[in-house]
């Protein structure tokens, strides 16, 4: 709305400063403008004192000096012809842009052909109306873009995270059993993080080109770009190509070992997707491609993966995926029937607590493992080990499988158990290395 304001007229806006410094009780238009002719809204309700008395009013406000040119424009004009109240109502909504109108972020651009003479405003040239051309941009470039953000899920960074966090845990014991540097770990550390928002953005385009017929049966994916129609499957290939080009040259820092390692989990980033249609496990699969961080970010610090911690360190976040994603896929079980969709959500039935808390153990089992395999001390063990235990045993214990919005709340919580680990990690490192 802001390039409106900077076409009011000339003459009306002196007409405006001159009236307000005489203290006049009317308006008076320059002469030649057309604001007293019947087809202006004020001219018409000149019978209503009041009317105009809170017009001049609102005339001496800075931001609603345009009075005159909503008056005039010949667009805007009909609108308001004899209706006060609509009139004073727009310009209330121009003084404070509502939601949708930031979101939209029209653009209004002029292009001057020379005949405007800066006492009217400029028309526009739909249909032949007007002497100035004028250009109605309704989609910005993040318009645009946006069906492709979200098919990459951007506003909902919890996936993101879920991906890092055993990266991130990985990293944090290699650094502290090789000694390594903070700057070599900070450095790791940004680069799956940036791995983690360009891949996980990939995995989603890739389950949606795959499930898109699918999405359309259940009322929560429904609006997907793809399921829409908002997108076409070749735009969309086109764009999971450039996230994996950006997901390569972010392999291509690593070492060669970490290249041909990370390198081999596509395979199981595309097949995911197939694996709901075949088995009830898909969440299985789906912890073997997401959490395959835990094996490359050893290696990216030591140059090989070590074993004894990392295998121990996958198993347990493999069990902790399974978990947080059959949690997750509890919103869908009703529509997934419809739609021949299997998951362990509808596998383990209407009581799913029992099994998650034996997944759960596994997890905490597994991580206390990796730990001591690599000699880490007690911190690491009460932030690593018992601390997610507690955090999940509440979020179990308050899980409602019948809840799609419980549901959903719990699946977004399980973020902080990865974090807690992550944490304990980092502090692990801190006194191991940087303390002594």
């Amino acid at each position: 709305m802001q390039g409106f304001w900077e076409h009011v007229p000339s003459g009306a806006s002196s007409s405006i400063s001159g009236g307000r410094s005489a203290g006049a009780k009317s308006i008076r238009p320059p002469q030649g403008s057309n604001l007293e002719s019947p087809a202006c809204g004020v001219s018409r309700c000149s019978g209503a004192p009041a009317f105009h008395d809170e017009m001049n009013t609102l005339l001496t406000r800075p931001v609603l000096r345009t009075t005159a040119s909503l008056c005039t424009h010949p667009v805007l004009r009909p609108a308001y012809r004899g209706r006060p109240s609509s009139l004073l109502r727009s310009l209330a909504l121009a003084r404070e842009p509502g939601p949708f109108q930031q979101r939209s972020g029209w653009i209004l651009r002029h292009q001057s052909n020379g005949a405007h003479d800066g006492r009217h405003p400029p028309s526009v040239t739909s249909g032949g109306l007007g002497t100035a051309e004028t250009k109605w941009t309704s989609r910005t470039l993040l318009e645009r873009i946006e069906p492709y953000l979200a098919l990459s899920r951007v506003r909902a960074p919890i996936g993101t995270a879920l991906l890092f966090l055993p990266c991130g845990s990985s990293i944090a014991l290699a650094a502290s059993s090789a000694a390594a540097s903070p700057q070599l770990l900070l450095y790791q550390t940004f680069l799956f993080g940036v791995g983690a928002f360009v891949m996980r953005g990939a995995g989603c385009t890739i389950n949606d080109l795959w499930d898109r017929s699918i999405d359309r049966k259940v009322s929560r994916t429904q609006l997907r770009p793809l399921a829409s129609g908002a997108i076409s499957p070749t735009h969309a290939i086109a764009w999971l190509g450039f996230q994996l080009s950006i997901g390569l040259a972010v392999l291509l820092q690593l070492n060669m070992y970490s290249i041909l390692l990370g390198a081999s989990s596509l395979s199981l980033v595309i097949i995911y997707p197939l694996m709901k249609r075949i088995t009830y496990w898909p969440q299985l699969v789906l912890g073997l491609a997401f959490n395959w961080g835990a094996l490359l970010g050893s290696s990216a610090i030591l140059g090989q993966t070590d074993w004894k911690v990392s295998i121990p360190l996958y198993l347990g976040h493999i069990c902790w995926t399974i978990v947080y994603d059959t949690i997750y896929a509890q919103q869908d079980k009703k529509s997934d029937i419809l739609a021949g969709v299997k998951s362990t959500a509808l596998l383990f039935g209407p009581r799913p607590v029992p099994i998650l808390t034996g997944f759960s153990t596994s997890f905490v089992g597994f991580t206390a493992l990796s730990g001591f395999m690599n000699g880490c001390g007690v911190p690491f063990y009460c932030l690593a080990v018992i601390a997610p235990a507690i955090h999940l045993s509440h979020l179990l214990r308050t899980l409602n499988p019948d809840s799609p919005f419980a549901c959903h709340n719990s699946f977004t919580a399980s973020a902080i158990t990865g974090s807690l680990v992550w944490l304990g990690c980092l502090v692990d490192y801190c006194l191991r290395v940087l303390l002594i």
